[in-house]
């Protein structure tokens, strides 16, 4: 059995536990069942790891997603632990090749898919393996109460049924105490161990904010300018507005990348090394995005749209500040959310599932309208009772960022004859003000406790051009490995070495994140940096071509291209080109083409045009006949829009 510390430092570079991370490593050598809830970023993974490690054995993870358990092998293969993944995605030969080194106890973590758990022969083999405990990943997905309830995950409760000695190690990073609860009955936990990290990420600055369409997205644009030069996560509702959105941008000067579920593996994992390696430093993406990612200095998480929980919101939006320096965390909703939220509820089947859906939404919508402080909102939510009652961290408090509540300029005029009070420039007002203290009859009013300030220790900055060259070094080598370039190095070690600037193996040791065996893989070459720096070598300038999306779209229809054929090339959906072409031509900058909705779909879309206006898309599709489709009135909409501006 190896000491633990001296683990910690030889295989992670560490030279301390963060906060609890110890406890539960002790306990699980000792052979307790433990539940675990840690916000993102806390180091979880390192507690079921780093027993393995010591105690010789295998542990089973049982996680949901193959990328996530890929890239953890690949990390602890490249700090010398040996691990392996079993998966749909192998051939049947890789998978048997890998079970019977798995018998030989040639392995100290297997990841494998509650699915593949659940197989009758499953259980039969593990029972032939030198298992340690059974380490659940993403446990809240066991329960029904949880806002991303996996049926596969229920099987999980078979586990002590097969192996009613073995310890079970859950963790999650966010966990009602209804669903915590959930966890320990479905798992069938035996006088567990629990462990519960505060719920207050005091580095966040939570702001919420109730827009307009145009406020919408002119606030969106401000942020993203206001954070240039900064790592960034949008979240968007749709896969359709992931993709106007990535467009939109672009048009505008800033370059984004989309990530969601209905594009093809590689180009997802593609787009996500791009935005992990700084090379587009704003990536927005759907619910898909988020799990495993392990980018520390994200500065900004803006969420598009009213997630569906309190929890959904939690986990993304602690994804920002997960080095401990502030970081911004703002929710820019419009009423059509609420809306949008409604219809995918009204499609659940289960009535049950139904009801908690609509729980979780008015929770979601009341934290969003609430004139309370934010971060003891979502504290109270996770069942922690803070001695404080304002955090200085949050809108309510009356702490918001510049770009949210200063002047936003109009992009372009408005439309003649049409002036609101939207259209004015005047300040945008906050979804909520901050109440003033109630008056006292007698006496001085108490004033209210306010949470402690963090302790943040700010780190010097280090050399922007050296840091700037070890993450090319970093990006090639990860490219020659073909592993993704944070299981090299993490962005945090690589601005401890360049603050340390190590000439030596021992001094290389000394950095944050480098143990024995990535010093062993990378010394050579990162002395080697260290020295061409020193001769005046530098990083190459990362160019980033800049195509306009809607330059490239009027050139493929100039060239006759079909909607389906220009989705394809520029590997996007169809109702998202629709969309581009339809307010290109009702900004005047392409001419409607009448073959594109059909003559006489057009004169039935212009009827009902006539009768119910061009400004709402819902009634029109109500009231026309089912063969139109949504990209037709989407056309026909514009065509008569950009009539009415002429």
């Amino acid at each position: 059995m190896l000491d633990v510390h001296a683990a910690l430092k030889k295989y992670w570079g560490y030279d301390t536990f963060r906060p609890m991370q110890e406890r539960i490593v002790e306990c699980l050598m000792q052979g307790s069942d433990v539940a675990v809830i840690m916000p993102t970023g806390g180091g979880k993974s390192l507690c079921y790891q780093l027993p393995a490690l010591a105690l010789g054995k295998t542990v089973v993870v049982i996680s949901p997603l193959i990328a996530l358990m890929q890239d953890q092998v690949a990390q602890l293969a490249d700090m010398g632990i040996p691990a392996a993944v079993i998966n749909s995605s192998q051939s049947n030969e890789d998978q048997r090749a890998t079970m019977r080194a798995a018998e030989q106890g040639a392995f100290r973590l297997l990841y494998i898919s509650p699915e593949r758990l659940a197989r009758a022969d499953t259980a039969a083999w593990l029972r032939r393996l030198p298992l340690a405990f059974f380490a659940i990943d993403e446990a809240h997905c066991i329960s029904e109460w949880g806002h991303e309830f996996r049926p596969e995950y229920r099987q999980l409760s078979s586990l002590r049924l097969h192996f009613p000695d073995m310890p079970i190690a859950a963790f999650t990073a966010s966990a009602t105490r209804r669903v915590r609860q959930d966890i320990l009955d479905q798992l069938r936990l035996r006088t567990p161990q629990k462990f519960i990290a505060s719920f207050h990420r005091a580095n966040l600055r939570y702001v919420v904010r109730q827009c307009d369409k145009q406020s919408h997205a002119r606030l969106l644009l401000a942020g993203l300018r206001a954070y240039k030069g900064e790592s960034v996560i949008v979240y968007a509702p749709t896969v359709a507005t992931v993709e106007e959105t990535v467009d939109s941008l672009a048009d505008r000067g800033i370059a984004a990348v989309p990530y969601h579920g209905q594009m093809e593996n590689a180009d997802r994992r593609r787009n996500q090394e791009r935005w992990m390696n700084d090379e587009v430093r704003v990536l927005v993406g759907t619910v898909a995005f988020g799990l495993g990612i392990n980018k520390p200095g994200v500065r900004a998480v803006i969420h598009m749209a009213l997630p569906k929980s309190i929890e959904q919101y939690y986990q993304e939006a602690g994804r920002a500040g997960r080095d401990g320096l502030p970081a911004d965390c703002v929710l820019l909703w419009r009423p059509k959310d609420a809306g949008l939220l409604a219809y995918f509820i009204e499609k659940l089947q289960d009535p049950a599932e139904r009801e908690r859906a609509w729980q979780r939404y008015h929770t979601v919508r009341g934290f969003a309208e609430s004139d309370r402080c934010r971060h003891l909102q979502v504290c109270q939510h996770f069942g922690q009772t803070p001695k404080w009652e304002r955090c200085e961290m949050c809108d309510v408090c009356g702490n918001s960022p510049a770009w949210v509540t200063a002047p936003v300029e109009e992009e372009r005029p408005k439309k003649k004859g049409k002036k609101t009070a939207a259209s004015k420039a005047a300040a945008p007002k906050p979804v909520v003000a901050v109440k003033p203290a109630a008056p006292v009859k007698t006496g001085a009013a108490k004033p209210a406790v306010t949470a402690p300030a963090p302790r943040i220790a700010v780190p010097p900055p280090p050399d922007a051009e050296l840091l700037e060259l070890f993450k090319e070094w970093r990006r090639e080598t990860a490219k020659r490995a073909s592993v993704p370039a944070y299981v090299v190095l993490s962005d945090a070690a690589l601005e401890d070495l360049c603050r340390k600037k190590p000439a030596n193996l021992r001094e290389l040791l000394s950095v944050s994140g480098i143990g024995e065996r990535k010093a062993e893989l990378y010394g050579r070459g990162i002395f080697a940096v260290f020295e061409t720096f020193a001769k005046g070598a530098r990083a190459a300038a990362q160019k980033a071509v800049q195509i306009s999306p809607a330059e490239e779209t009027l050139r493929l229809i100039a060239e006759g291209k079909s909607f389906e054929e220009i989705a394809a090339i520029r590997e996007r959906k169809v109702e998202t080109v629709v969309n581009m072409v339809a307010d290109l031509v009702e900004k005047g900058r392409l001419k409607f083409q009448v073959e594109w909705v059909g003559e006489a779909n057009l004169d039935t879309i212009q009827e009902v045009i006539a009768r119910l206006g061009s400004q709402w898309l819902k009634p029109l599709r109500e009231a026309l006949p089912a063969e139109i489709t949504y990209e037709q009135i989407r056309l026909a909409v514009a065509f008569a829009r950009s009539r009415e501006e002429q």
